[in-house]
């Protein structure tokens, strides 16, 4: 197609030789030859649109990276925020009270102690059985010993012969109340009736008594502040500072 663009403007010899009109000839050659080299060139290869990601792909990570993120901001994870509440609620879990503490408030900070020996302190039940052994229930032993720290103790009972204050002497070493606690054989008061356990109670003035026998109780709930009846069936009040267990280490909440 070129040969013959160029043949069709050769110049004429029979043509007339205006300037003016060759100059047009020869610029629109040029036009020509500029048109056909362009549409002789190879076409440019289409733009390839960049790949779509898969959705679930690019929120994965991007939960990924904000997770990430937020951890090395300083937001802890759900496993750090439980290990910090657990070390928040022990810190802040209420001391339990010691069995000292608890004795102090039940007694109500009373100084001075009074308690019958049978069916409280030792394991048998009425004087007569004293003449045969004496023996100390395990259960009470640490409720015994912290009293004796910190209160005036004075154990007392009613025996019908020598032999059963030796029993009960002994069953109280061998027990260490004499060693471990503030207790001293001089604080053991014997006798031989029940008037005369009462009288031994209205003579030292306890802030506490405690004792098995509901009458005794009965009759000094004028003259002592309190009173503990330890008996295992629940019986009425006497009286208004008469208070009841059926043990001395249940009403210290060691039982």
């Amino acid at each position: 197609m070129f040969p013959m663009v160029m043949c069709m403007f050769l110049p004429c010899p029979y043509w007339h030789q205006d300037p003016r009109s060759v100059g047009a000839i020869a610029g629109l050659a040029v036009a020509i030859i500029f048109t056909y080299r362009l549409m002789r060139s190879p076409a440019a290869p289409p733009r390839r649109l960049p790949k779509r990601q898969n959705p679930s792909t690019s929120s994965s990570s991007l939960n990924t990276q904000s997770n990430a993120t937020l951890t090395r901001s300083g937001v802890c994870s759900p496993s750090e925020d439980l290990r910090a509440q657990n070390v928040a609620d022990e810190f802040f879990q209420p001391v339990k009270p010691t069995l000292g503490q608890i004795i102090r408030q039940k007694l109500s900070e009373g100084r001075k102690v009074t308690c019958r020996l049978v069916g409280v302190i030792l394991e048998e039940s009425s004087p007569e059985e004293l003449q045969k052994q004496a023996t100390v229930r395990s259960s009470v032993l640490d409720v015994l010993l912290e009293i004796t720290k910190f209160c005036d103790l004075y154990l007392m009972e009613r025996v019908i012969d020598d032999g059963s204050e030796k029993n009960v002497l002994l069953a109280l070493e061998n027990a260490g109340i004499f060693t471990s606690g503030g207790l001293v054989k001089d604080k053991v008061l014997f006798c031989s009736t029940e008037n005369g356990r009462s009288s031994f109670v209205r003579q030292l003035e306890p802030d506490w008594h405690i004792d098995t026998n509901p009458e005794i109780l009965s009759q000094l709930a004028r003259f002592i502040k309190y009173q503990l009846h330890i008996s295992p069936v629940r019986s009425e009040r006497t009286a208004a500072n008469v208070f009841s267990s059926p043990s001395l280490e249940y009403f210290f909440g060691c039982a």
